[in-house]
């Protein structure tokens, strides 16, 4: 049984913000091995990423784990322009500057993952190699390619309809409604206890009383529903309302290819393993085209979204079996 590994915590300014930063390991043993860093999505904190630092750190690693822009201790700016990938990922940058992080493993999951397949387009030249879980590289929802190519809001419209959370977290206001600080609890017990399925994507509400799945504790939720109450989920639902900013920002990108060693990891009762075509893509060359340097693709049964504390073990043992051959 290893001993569990002392979590600090400290705020770091990076690029005009202040950034909230939960750090394992890195002590004896650890300062010659690079650092990783653990990317969250929505609507989570650091703390999904508590089972991965813990395992890391006790294997020498110093294991780096920021709130986004928007979450937790992070500062959130009021405009919804300033959470453009152009700005986490500048973040991103700046933090691993003001960490004297030269190069850095890049850990990342949801909106996590997203980041980190827009930092490795912008800056490959800060990370060593990439472990991405549930979401896809998918260059159509995440870069304008051509002129008449469909816009990443009106691409969800059409396949999932105007009731699908992406499409109704566009309005502001709205999602704001629906997503109450003073419902945060609920809020986090609900998604969390759904594994952001299908149905709960589409409005399915589950019984807050019923039992949690052995993978996750009422001191989890706690700490996921006091920081929700205190901030609220806008910072986070800010990050949709510029998907379509995100696409047309990228344009530049528009034929590039993920040029970093990756390894990708995704439950396969995971929405994001259903989307329209995903699993050919995934499977038959597709997503190997976009990421030369693809390594493996991994599939976890019985895993659903939040896949790093669902099959916490599982997922750490992956993460380390790759970081370890650099």
């Amino acid at each position: 049984m290893e001993a569990a590994a002392a979590v600090r915590h400290r705020t770091v300014e990076a690029n005009g913000i202040t950034m909230h930063v939960a750090e394992t390991g890195g002590g004896e043993g650890g300062a010659s091995r690079p650092a990783v860093v653990f990317l969250h999505g929505f609507p989570e904190l650091w703390y999904s990423w508590r089972h991965q630092m813990e395992h890391l750190a006790a294997r020498g690693y110093r294991c780096v784990a920021p709130d986004l822009r928007g979450y937790g201790g992070t500062a959130a700016p009021p405009e919804v322009s300033a959470y453009s990938a152009f700005h986490v990922v500048g973040d991103v940058v700046a933090l691993l500057d003001a960490l004297g992080l030269h190069k850095v493993f890049v850990v990342g999951h949801d909106w996590g993952a997203l980041i980190a397949w827009y930092l490795c387009l912008f800056r490959p030249d800060r990370v060593i190699a990439l472990v991405n879980t549930s979401v896809a590289f998918m260059r159509h929802i995440m870069i304008r390619a051509a002129p008449n190519d469909v816009k990443t809001t009106d691409y969800f419209n059409r396949t999932y309809g105007p009731t699908y959370y992406i499409c109704r977290f566009q309005e502001p206001g709205v999602a704001e409604r629906e997503f109450s600080p003073a419902n945060a609890r609920y809020l986090m017990r609900q998604i969390l206890c759904n594994r952001f399925t299908s149905e709960a994507a589409g409005g399915k509400e589950d019984d807050d009383d019923s039992p949690l799945p052995p993978w996750l504790t009422e001191a989890d939720v706690d700490y996921f529903a006091s920081e929700f109450e205190r901030t609220g989920f806008t910072g986070g639902i800010n990050y949709y309302r510029n998907m379509d900013r995100n696409w047309e920002l990228a344009a530049p990108w528009a034929d590039a290819k993920i040029r970093v060693p990756t390894k990708f990891i995704v439950g396969d009762g995971d929405l994001t393993y259903h989307y329209p075509g995903i699993q050919d893509y995934l499977h038959k060359g597709g997503f190997k085209a976009d990421v030369p340097l693809l390594e493996d693709v991994v599939v976890i049964p019985g895993a659903g979204h939040f896949i790093q504390q669902e099959k916490a073990e599982e997922v750490s043992k992956h993460i380390l079996d790759f970081i370890a051959k650099f």
